[in-house]
């Protein structure tokens, strides 16, 4: 081979390895929870499927626990374009529009079906704001169904006077505050120590929380309301999603729904699983009386039509959509 030709060679090599250095992006990802979450695992195969489809033209690196990015800013840092992409818990942006609250209105939907059937009816009307915001949806992903942790058997709603309730949106101090309890924002890294030093007493929260935060080491009682499925939803930066290739985008839209797919199976799992440990850790599971449950629906009733007024015709919408759905209307 000639001189002349090997210059040829090496300098096409040097050009597709620049080329191919400009076309690979990496996205950092900022989210909430730590590794052992279920949301935190899925999200970590979400980012090797990604990686993977793309034959490595787009990496998301995963920061969890709150390194990169606390949880009450990792919203806004995604829409500014801090970051390119980020998970969230939905409820955590209902103080900017009712409709992000719509699921964890307790009692609206309690079980993992009627959960899917909310998530139907209302995931065109959550991409609609996303997008006003510059935001993309990619995908969304329930807790186990929600139930309060304390430590004393509560048997109607009027145990729950002055009890120091951990919250974590907009509903759950709603919910603690017409329950006569005293809500305090706290999030999930810091329960242990919320317990500890007294700032909170109860909290109302999924199986998976109690158990990854050791529950028992600070309360006794698991009652089993299943009052709610809040869902973690995982948003890009609009503008960041349109500098990727079409075919890339495809790639990130495909690996969103296996992730949604999967994220709803580990949920239903982690529940039953997750109830084991606390109980196996010596928590007793209390189901619920007739009478807490009455009281419990109440507060729910009160606060799905509350909902209704603040959401206004989207949240009229909705409900419609999620009774068309259930078979209702």
């Amino acid at each position: 081979m000639s001189h002349f030709k090997r210059i040829v060679m090496a300098t096409a090599v040097a050009l597709t390895a620049t080329m191919t250095a400009v076309a690979a992006s990496k996205w950092d990802m900022p989210t909430p929870y730590g590794d052992k979450t279920f949301h935190t695992v899925n999200i970590r195969e979400f980012a090797k499927d990604v990686e993977k489809a793309t034959n490595g033209q787009l990496k998301i690196v995963v920061h969890s626990a709150g390194s990169l990015v606390k949880h009450p800013e990792i919203k806004n840092a995604v829409r500014r374009g801090l970051v390119p992409i980020g998970e969230v818990l939905m409820s955590r942006l209902a103080n900017e529009d009712p409709v992000f609250a719509v699921d964890s209105i307790p009692f609206l939907a309690t079980n993992y079906d009627e959960a899917a059937k909310l998530w139907a009816a209302s995931r065109p009307v959550v991409e609609k704001k996303l997008a006003k915001q510059g935001l993309k949806l990619l995908f969304a992903v329930p807790w186990p169904p929600q139930g309060i942790y304390a430590n004393k058997e509560i048997k109607s709603v009027a145990d729950m006077k002055g009890l120091k309730m951990r919250a974590y949106n907009a509903a759950t101090e709603t919910l603690a505050k017409l329950a006569g309890a005293v809500p305090t924002q706290v999030e999930v890294p810091d329960i242990p120590t919320a317990f500890s030093t007294g700032r909170v007493d109860a909290m109302i929260t999924s199986p998976s929380t109690g158990a990854n935060t050791k529950a028992w080491d600070f309360v006794k009682y698991f009652h089993h309301t299943q009052a709610w499925l809040p869902k973690n939803m995982v948003v890009v930066n609009a503008k960041a999603f349109a500098k990727l290739p079409k075919e890339t985008q495809a790639k990130v839209m495909e690996a969103a729904k296996r992730a949604e797919a999967r994220g709803w199976e580990m949920s239903k799992k982690e529940t039953e699983a997750k109830i084991a440990v606390l109980k196996k850790n010596g928590m007793t599971i209390v189901t619920p009386t007739d009478e807490l449950m009455k009281g419990l629906k109440e507060i729910g009733q009160k606060m799905t039509a509350d909902w209704a007024q603040k959401a206004g015709a989207d949240g009229k919408a909705i409900l419609d959509a999620y009774a068309s759905l259930k078979g209702g209307k």
